[in-house]
């Protein structure tokens, strides 16, 4: 399978070499987001994992355009389809049933690429922000809040079908986070003077690299999955502690299912490969509904699959739900970004661009001597400050 999928060693090797030299004599390549290495030899290309900023040729992204449209040819119908968006929750609570805390690990690359996660570059950020809007002001573009959610879809369309995350808890869980923290003006982090979200957080992978980061900052971390069994891992964590987290079980495809902290209390949001596992029909509505509860000057920092990603081109065909959403072999799905997309998603929701880039990476297998293209978009998204 990975022979079938790799590429010409030398052919990549030679790619990389044109790029290094490229940037080194225009000096346009960012000295910080995503990485700094660069394959300047053949002989060298084994010596690393992953290698940074890779240029695809015009027959690289051919190849790839035509391995898509063969394993997209063949759809699942859309009476099968429905299972995977009503019962998602399930699918990834067996997931960690399965997998406990083993499978992913900690993210410790977060503050190299997301900065803003720690209060004080948040801080000197916002006030450069704050200077820059106050010489041009930047209004809010009439009718760029748009939920998607409220358009009308055929009967046959599975995200016509309720999702099972257990209607019952979730209602119970928003009204009492309505009487206690609302009705008596106190929610966990009230105190806080820099707040984050990180949604779909699994078992941590972020979560405790950030807890450990902020420590002594007065600073909260909210961190949310709709998985129940992950949530558990979280709270079994030994770094985990409510004075400076707040673990909660949340499926923010839910419209009614509410929130733990007010509307516009955090400054950072945070999305690492969640957005991806969503119905790309429901995507837009979750945009809309997360950026409601950021400050004026707040960010939405993501992270997720990108189109042609090796991971796409390796689906057979029956996997695939719809143009570049496809189901995994253990129910969860996955969807694959590009860069339009990603703009017209925050865009729509009220947000500016800070940062929308392509990561294209050159994934290294040494024992088998065998290269994968990866493929990752990484944006920064600003809600704007309120006109003065």
């Amino acid at each position: 399978m990975y022979k079938k999928w790799s590429f010409s060693v030398a052919k990549v090797a030679t790619a990389f070499i044109r790029l290094s030299m490229r940037l080194k004599s225009s000096d346009v390549r960012p000295s910080a987001p995503l990485g700094s290495r660069i394959l300047t030899s053949v002989d060298d290309i084994f010596k690393h994992n992953m290698w940074d900023h890779v240029q695809w040729t015009e027959e690289d992204k051919e190849n790839a355009r035509q391995k898509v449209q063969e394993n997209s040819s063949v759809q699942l119908p859309l009476t099968e389809q429905g299972k995977f968006d009503t019962d998602a929750c399930q699918y990834w609570d067996t997931f960690y049933q399965m997998h406990q805390d083993k499978f992913f690990k900690d993210r410790r690359w977060l503050f190299l690429e997301f900065p803003e996660l720690l209060p004080s570059h948040a801080e000197d950020q916002a006030t450069e922000t704050l200077h820059a809007h106050q010489q041009v002001a930047i209004p809010l573009r009439s009718g760029s809040r748009m939920d998607t959610e409220t358009e009308h879809h055929e009967h046959s369309d599975p995200i016509h079908f309720h999702r099972k995350t257990d209607a019952v808890y979730f209602q119970k869980a928003a009204l009492q986070h309505n009487e206690a923290a609302f009705q008596t003006s106190t929610f966990p982090g009230q105190d806080a003077s820099f707040r984050i979200l990180e949604v779909g957080c699994g078992v941590g992978n972020s979560v405790f690299p950030i807890v450990n980061n902020i420590k002594g900052t007065n600073s909260f971390l909210y961190c949310c999955d709709f998985s129940p069994r992950a949530i558990q891992l979280v709270k079994d964590h030994p770094d985990y502690h409510n004075s400076m987290c707040h673990a909660f079980v949340h499926d923010i495809c839910e419209e009614m299912a509410s929130f733990p902290f007010p509307q516009q209390s955090l400054d950072v949001i945070l999305a690492v490969f969640v957005l991806s596992s969503i119905h790309p029909d429901r995507v837009q509505g979750v945009v809309n509904r997360l950026s409601a509860c950021l400050k004026h000057g707040g960010i939405f920092l993501f992270r997720d699959y990108g189109k042609y990603d090796f991971s796409q081109l390796r689906f057979k065909k029956g996997r695939c739900l719809s143009e570049n959403f496809y189901t995994r072999g253990d129910g969860t799905c996955v969807y694959y970004f590009t860069k339009a997309e990603i703009h017209d998603l925050f865009s729509k929701a009220g947000l500016e661009e800070v940062q929308n880039l392509e990561d294209r990476r050159l994934q290294v297998n040494r024992g088998k001597k065998v290269t994968m293209r990866r493929v990752w978009m990484q944006s920064k998204y600003r809600k704007p400050h309120s006109s003065p």
